[in-house]
């Protein structure tokens, strides 16, 4: 697929079809997905009518239709992990097996008129297309030759046997599109007017314009093969084999997309991981960076995660595999990136309803331009039907209807290069217009692993003591602040007296029974609301709270236990990414539960402004206040904030690539880099100055040669190139996207 008008074509055609109904096309993964009613439509149906247009198209198989595939010798390509360093092939399946039949969904594989699957792994000047243009050069240029020495009877023909060699696959789809419900096609205007330019005897200026017109079509296709590029460079990411270990302790060499959950696998220094996985055995530097855009490289030892495409730097690690190849980070980004760019953003939306109107309209007012100018003007029939056409080869509207989807398509395919994943156009047209950024505190702005940094036991009870009964009650857990205290306990060595009936009061506090007695753990507001007196405590919690930790109150059967003190240290680049997007003119701002001395003296280091002592209903009225001002951006760590993710403008994720970070919310920072939602917005600016110089390109470039067309300045091919040049130079200015950098204060260059 080349282009928007491509998918439009595809969509429309397809609609058509009787019991069809949720038709999505997938520009940049090639894939069509419809609903299909029982009895009513079938996926062969479906392919009839996508070949009628001039494309090829086969249902994509199910995983269970792989099975006998493969028995038979046969492999199902599957456009994902392991497609290292091999061409664009339009024969195979790009999407993640789904199957169509009658009664549920189906997916089908297509391509473009012209490149044939013969044409994988080939140079995109040996391709089909690309010698339909060569031969009309050759031609055109070889009739101009020849008219310097010979008469133009002898030279004519030849421009007309290039306009017919041309108009023969252009007219079949124009008659085609025109049959599938799209009558006003680029392909419609083209035809016309070069047919209408052979008959008043401009046959020169019609065989250059089908030349130009299939010189535009061959640079969209070069335009599309380098924004793919961009996917099958992740793809590329993963190894071909992985080095499985066997229960016996030997090796043994298996493609990587082969590994099944809990195989343990040996990664050698220099070899890429083949797997998301966590480590079992060794210590190693990881280099992240191919992933996430993490330049500098971390330390990771026994429990520590790694994920598939990041490199081992040094020593050799055995690693547990914990997910499937099609269920790995790169896979997933993969998918996330070729799902975005078929999610189209408002701006998109606007632009190709304004060009389903301006076709159709161009084409009235080239017949106005034909039958009134000569009673208007005075202009004889052969001026008139010459403008005419001209006026409706500058109405095509390719470059316009392209100028959306290609800047966004490079804007999110340079973001998924510095792991930076936006979930669509939409989104990523959203994040740059924020007014506000609104900032989760622990695991967002802070490391989210605090740490016990004082025990203060009540008169007579001892340090131990107070600890034993929070960890009876934080066991099982999976709060930062209990496994804060749990590692304490452990530290120390004492043991967590037994516990049962454990609860949890959202926001407040833990729960649990201990040797009959009702022990909570929670916030000095909790205490407050049960009724203890915290007497002496009161003073010491104003002044661990001034220092910026967090405190908890430990209490049994209603009455103080003493209190535990944690600080949990902001990330390292929290000032400069603060910083950074205050450069960029938006108010960062930090919303949390924690307490209000805390959260001040968190944010008074970080500078911005805080909003504390806030339960997750309270997360949610603020960012309805703050959505009153402008577009919010909300920053969580994806799970315990989203619903506040999904009530902000955008939801933007901080969570390393987990399943929620990647799922729940519009966009995700798959590092943990502060800095990285500078950089979200920058982008987003970036792509939309790039779609606002596009727009501005096809429209300018139409408006001058309409002026000069009527004022009888230009012609026939100067109007294609209206187009043409347009397409080359919104194409090329997209592409430019494909090597932004943020520039911000605190940000990585």
């Amino acid at each position: 697929m080349d282009c928007a008008s491509c998918v439009a074509k595809v969509t429309k055609a397809v609609e058509r079809l009787p019991g069809v109904s949720e038709v999505e096309v997938n520009q940049m993964a090639e894939r069509l997905t419809v609903s299909l009613a029982p009895g009513v439509s079938t996926p062969e149906q479906v392919v009839s009518q996508v070949e009628v247009l001039g494309y090829r198209a086969r249902p994509l198989p199910t995983p269970a239709a792989r099975e006998p595939l493969r028995a038979a010798g046969h492999t199902a390509h599957v456009h994902g992990p392991g497609c290292d360093d091999h061409d664009h092939d339009h024969d195979h399946d790009h999407g993640r097996g789904h199957g169509g039949g009658a009664g549920q969904g189906g997916a089908f594989g297509h391509a473009h008129p012209h490149d044939d699957p013969a044409d994988a792994g080939k140079p995109w000047w040996r391709t089909g297309k690309a010698l339909l243009v060569w031969i009309l050069g050759g031609l055109v240029l070889g009739a101009y030759a020849a008219s310097l020495a010979l008469p133009e009877r002898l030279t004519y023909p030849l421009f007309l046997v290039a306009t017919a060699l041309a108009l023969v696959p252009f007219g079949r789809r124009a008659i085609a599109l025109a049959r599938a419900g799209s009558p006003f096609s680029i392909e419609t205007l083209m035809v016309t007017a070069a047919i209408g330019a052979a008959v008043i005897g401009a046959a020169e200026e019609a065989a250059i314009v089908v030349l130009l017109f299939a010189l535009g079509e061959l640079l969209e296709n070069v335009a599309a093969g380098r924004a793919r590029a961009g996917i099958r460079a992740l793809a590329s990411l993963m190894p071909r084999v992985a080095l499985r270990l066997r229960p016996d302790g030997s090796r043994e060499q298996v493609p990587a997309e082969s590994l099944d959950v809990d195989d343990v696998v040996l990664v050698r220094p220099g070899d890429r991981v083949p797997c998301d996985g966590a480590i079992e055995e060794g210590v190693s530097a990881v280099d992240e960076s191919p992933v996430t855009g993490e330049s500098v490289p971390v330390a990771r030892g026994p429990g520590d995660h790694v994920v598939a495409g990041s490199i081992n730097a040094d020593g050799t690690l055995r690693v547990r595999v914990l997910r499937a190849a099609a269920d790995n980070t790169i896979a997933r980004i993969i998918r996330m990136v070729e799902d975005a760019t078929a999610s189209r953003a408002p701006t998109q939306r606007f632009i190709e309803r304004f060009a389903a109107w301006w076709t159709p309209g161009a084409m009235a007012v080239s017949a106005l331009v034909i039958l009134v100018t000569p009673f208007a003007f005075g202009w004889d029939w052969w001026t008139s039907l010459y403008r005419g056409l001209a006026v409706l080869l500058i109405a095509c509207p390719c470059a316009l209807v392209i100028s959306v989807p290609a800047a966004m398509a490079s804007g999110l395919s340079a973001g998924a290069r510095r792991g930076l994943l936006i979930k669509g156009g939409a989104a990523l047209e959203a994040i740059g217009t924020a007014r506000t950024v609104a900032f989760d505190k622990t695991g967002t702005l802070t490391e989210g692993r605090p740490r016990v940094t004082d025990l203060l036991p009540a008169d007579g009870r001892s340090a131990e003591d107070l600890l034993a009964h929070a960890a009876a009650v934080e066991a099982g857990s999976a709060h930062p602040l209990a496994k804060a205290v749990l590692a304490e306990a452990e530290a120390r060595g004492v043991a967590a007296l037994p516990a049962q009936g454990q609860a949890a009061v959202p926001g407040k506090a833990v729960l649990a029974t201990v040797a009959g007695r009702r022990v909570s753990v929670g916030s000095p507001r909790h205490a407050a609301e049960a009724g203890a007196a915290l007497g002496a405590f009161a003073g010491e919690l104003l002044r661990l709270e001034g220092e910026g930790k967090t405190v908890a109150v430990v209490l049994v059967d209603g009455g103080p236990l003493g209190m535990i003190a944690f600080r949990d240290e902001p990330r390292a680049d929290a000032s400069a990414g603060v910083q950074a997007l205050g450069a960029l003119g938006i108010r960062p701002v930090m919303l949390t539960g924690d307490n209000r001395r805390t959260g001040e003296a968190i944010a008074a280091s970080l500078g911005l402004d805080a909003k504390a002592e806030l339960l997750p209903d309270d997360k949610l009225r603020e960012i309805a206040r703050l959505r009153e001002d402008g577009a919010v951006v909300m920053v969580g760590d994806g799970i315990n904030d989203a619903p506040a993710l999904a009530a902000a403008s955008v939801g933007v994720a901080m969570g390393g690539g987990t399943d929620v970070a990647l799922e729940t919310a519009g966009a995700a920072v798959l590092q943990d880099r502060v800095t990285g939602v500078a950089e979200l917005v920058a982008l987003s600016r970036a792509t939309m100055a790039n779609v606002k110089a596009n727009v501005a390109i096809a429209i300018g470039l139409k408006g001058v040669f309409l002026v000069t067309t009527m004022a009888g300045i230009t012609g026939l091919w100067p109007a294609i190139m209206a187009d043409t040049g347009a397409t080359v130079l919104v194409t090329l200015n997209a592409l430019r996207l494909l090597g932004w950098k943020p520039a911000l204060a605190g940000a990585r260059g």
